[in-house]
């Protein structure tokens, strides 16, 4: 019978099958819990994998404070609660194949990176705080250049090498003024807006050194123009003129007058409408990706690191 407190964790049913094929086991002295043997031919599909991990097993928050991360980040403030590398280990060994790619939306001190590197498998971590330049960075760093002698270092073979690439989310691309409309942000030069809003159209950012129109392409024939002004039926026309008839452009523009319909070669957007249709607002998630931003002055935010291999 079941001990006091529990009952039957499957059909009494099931343990008579089990027991006529002696798939029952009562433990070394034939008086345990009964456990049904599965065999692998019957679990194509895999095993669920069991919950419980002593700390034997996985590590816990002193051995990954102590003995790792104060070693590592000398002179550095403790990460409250590190995860200790045998732990994301473990769960990328599960997981995970060699050159997956893993995420960590909340990267704190950078343990799942710096794991998955030491396994060879690729990263993405997001950090919103700044641990991202006090912790993850310094210790990627070392992980690449073989200063990382703790964790799974020796577990996994770790002999050092790979890299990683650094980026800062842009400010978001509009904003509401002071009667609650949405407007560009200033934080946005000509360049930016340009290439954030080739990004939302699907075009590639090409801007032409000739025609200032062409600010990207979809097709060697179809290109985008981006302009913050206000566009009325003359300077429409004078772009149409200028495309031709054998080219299509997109023109986002700020505002344009409504009679915009009389140009076979022109399509005209408002920029804040062609930004709403992709974007999903009062959401974290703007949907929204700028690449290769010219060089600007660190701004606080959220903050990505991708890991890639040498």
């Amino acid at each position: 019978m079941p001990p006091p407190g529990r009952g039957w964790s499957f059909a009494r049913e099931t343990l008579e099958v089990a027991r006529s094929e002696g798939r029952a086991y009562f433990g070394a002295n034939g008086d345990g819990m009964p456990i049904i043997k599965r065999y692998l031919k019957d679990v194509q599909q895999g095993v669920v994998p069991r919950t419980w991990w002593s700390a034997d097993d996985a590590g816990h928050n002193q051995e990954a404070k102590r003995d790792h991360l104060n070693k590592l980040l000398v002179g550095v403030e403790p990460f409250p609660t590190p995860k200790p590398e045998r732990l994301i280990q473990q769960i990328l060994k599960i997981a995970t194949n060699p050159n997956d790619l893993v995420l960590d939306s909340f990267a704190g001190s950078g343990t799942t990176g710096a794991v998955a590197h030491k396994m060879g498998r690729r990263w993405i971590m997001v950090e919103l705080g700044q641990h991202c330049q006090t912790h993850i960075i310094p210790r990627l760093r070392k992980v690449i250049d073989v200063e990382d002698p703790g964790g799974v270092t020796e577990a996994t073979g770790w002999k050092g090498g790979g890299g990683f690439r650094y980026f800062r989310l842009a400010p978001s691309l509009l904003e509401k003024d002071a009667w609650g409309r949405l407007v560009i942000n200033p934080a946005f030069n000509a360049a930016m807006l340009a290439e954030a809003v080739c990004k939302l159209e699907g075009f590639v950012y090409a801007p032409s050194e000739t025609l200032y129109w062409q600010h990207g392409a979809s097709t060697e024939r179809d290109f985008i123009y981006v302009t913050t002004a206000s566009l009325n039926h003359d300077q429409l026309q004078q772009l149409s003129d200028e495309v031709g008839s054998d080219r299509s452009l997109l023109v986002a523009c700020g505002s344009f007058r409504r009679n915009s319909q009389g140009y076979a070669n022109l399509t005209v957007k408002k920029i804040p409408g062609a930004v709403l249709n992709r974007c999903e607002w009062g959401k974290d998630d703007y949907s929204l990706t700028v690449e290769n931003l010219p060089a600007a002055p660190p701004r606080e935010g959220q903050q990505a690191l991708f890991g890639e291999d040498a």
